[in-house]
């Protein structure tokens, strides 16, 4: 079984929705454990009262203000996804720990407005006790980080943004 089908074997579980899963072959050994349950965890429920003496046209004369609130979110949100459509999202190839240095006292392989072109090394991944290079697929420059260093990252995760230009 390669990395490969391990990975798409770990998406499956998490989409299935199972907690736990075990997996014996004859030399190899797979636990894949996802995170609780919805109805194990125990997150706060916050309830507000509304003072009985208040009345209730406050509430719906504040409700048209935060609609137009959400309608310019919305509008900067697909103005970003316009802006952003024009560069290329690198992702993570695995699951594991991005960092930005190749040892704590170097400097990053990449910042913004960084040009890079095929094969640089933009970052690395350890995984298992690896550390696993991660190199560009394409040439442009970095506009965008969107992982801090030192953090866990997802398979698929968008790592950076490039514009390709």
């Amino acid at each position: 079984m390669d990395i490969k089908e391990i990975q798409s074997l770990i998406k499956f579980v998490a989409k299935s929705g199972a907690r736990e899963v075990k997996l014996e072959m004859e030399d190899l050994k797979i636990t894949i454990k996802t995170g609780p349950a919805e109805s194990d965890r125990h997150e706060p429920t916050y309830i507000q009262q509304i003072p009985m003496g208040q009345p209730q046209m406050t509430q719906s004369a504040s409700q048209p203000a935060q609609a137009g609130e959400a309608a310019a979110t919305e509008t900067s949100k697909e103005d970003k996804k316009e802006d952003e459509s024009k560069y290329i999202t690198i992702k993570s190839p695995i699951i594991g720990t991005l960092y930005r240095k190749p040892s704590p006292d170097k400097d990053t392989f990449v910042e913004v407005g960084t040009a890079i072109k095929k094969g640089d090394v933009l970052c690395v991944i350890e995984a298992m006790k690896l550390f696993n290079d991660i190199e560009s697929e394409v040439s442009g420059k970095i506009v965008k980080i969107l992982v801090e260093d030192s953090s866990p990252v997802e398979f698929d995760q968008p790592l950076f943004l490039v514009d390709p230009s």
